[in-house]
């Protein structure tokens, strides 16, 4: 059965859809299985892979409101083993029309399901917001992974994120748990880069990926081409980063397990 992880963070802009995209494409690279849930209304995982979203007829949209299944939106990626369930342009208006939905926090959990024994890994990348498709990947998901890019200000909101993954695990999926943070844009000649990162350790103790994804110019050219790192330049450093954070995350599965204790974080 496969794993589902869910790469959350309601900050813009740290590296999400990023790390989603090319975690998913080394997985793939080692031999999963995959499939990437684009759940974010900017499309930003889907355009990567090199599918317009706003050309398609139907997508994760219309899956979740009933309208399709599941098997129905799925697409090919470019590489073998990585699927898509893109977002197709009506995604946008999913958090509204989830409101007066039954069960609208399980929606996506239910929908996973009947795929679930298909893949080896589920990636789910959300929006950057705490709102109801955020909510809906939580649930969906086994585990949390939290991009944090280290810049200024970088820390701020991880509370409110760990405060509702709390709330998530207190009132609608007891057993979730938080994989770890991976650090991404990491600028080693940059002195604030390393401060973040200390201080990540420092608040997220055992729970902060060794690799580190570096800031790399390769990286932000990939999507551009509709590509993955892996398939755009897989020995650039950015390429070897994700590389060594696919293996690092099947390491920690091969080594059973992540703990399902979460540490209050009360100094962010």
């Amino acid at each position: 059965m496969g794993r589902i992880i869910s790469i959350v963070n309601q900050k813009g802009g740290v590296g999400k859809t990023t790390t989603a995209v090319n975690l998913g494409s080394y997985l793939a690279h080692h031999g999963k299985e995959v499939l990437l849930i684009d759940i974010d209304p900017q499309a930003n995982a889907t355009s990567g892979l090199g599918i317009e979203h706003r050309e398609l007829d139907h997508g994760i949209y219309e899956v979740i409101i009933g309208q399709k299944n599941l098997r129905d939106v799925i697409k090919r990626t470019m590489q073998d083993k990585f699927r898509v369930a893109p977002a197709s342009a009506s995604l946008a208006g999913a958090g509204i029309e989830l409101v007066g939905m039954e069960d609208r926090e399980f929606r996506l959990q239910k929908i996973l399901h009947e795929v679930k024994h298909d893949f080896d890994y589920i990636i789910i990348d959300g929006p950057p917001s705490l709102g109801l498709l955020t909510i809906n990947s939580l649930v969906a998901a086994d585990s949390v992974l939290i991009p944090i890019q280290s810049e200024y200000f970088a820390l701020e909101g991880l509370g409110q994120l760990l405060e509702t993954i709390t709330l998530v695990r207190e009132n609608l999926k007891p057993d979730l748990e938080i994989l770890g943070a991976v650090i991404t844009m990491f600028d080693r000649r940059n002195r604030l880069s390393t401060s973040v990162m200390n201080e990540l350790h420092q608040y997220f103790p055992d729970r902060v990926f060794k690799t580190v994804v570096p800031r790399s110019v390769r990286l932000a050219e990939a999507p551009s081409f509709g590509r993955t790192i892996y398939q755009y330049d897989p020995k650039s450093k950015g390429g070897n980063a994700y590389d060594e954070l696919a293996r690092e995350l099947l390491e920690i599965e091969k080594m059973a397990g992540v703990s399902n204790e979460l540490e209050p974080i009360d100094d962010l």
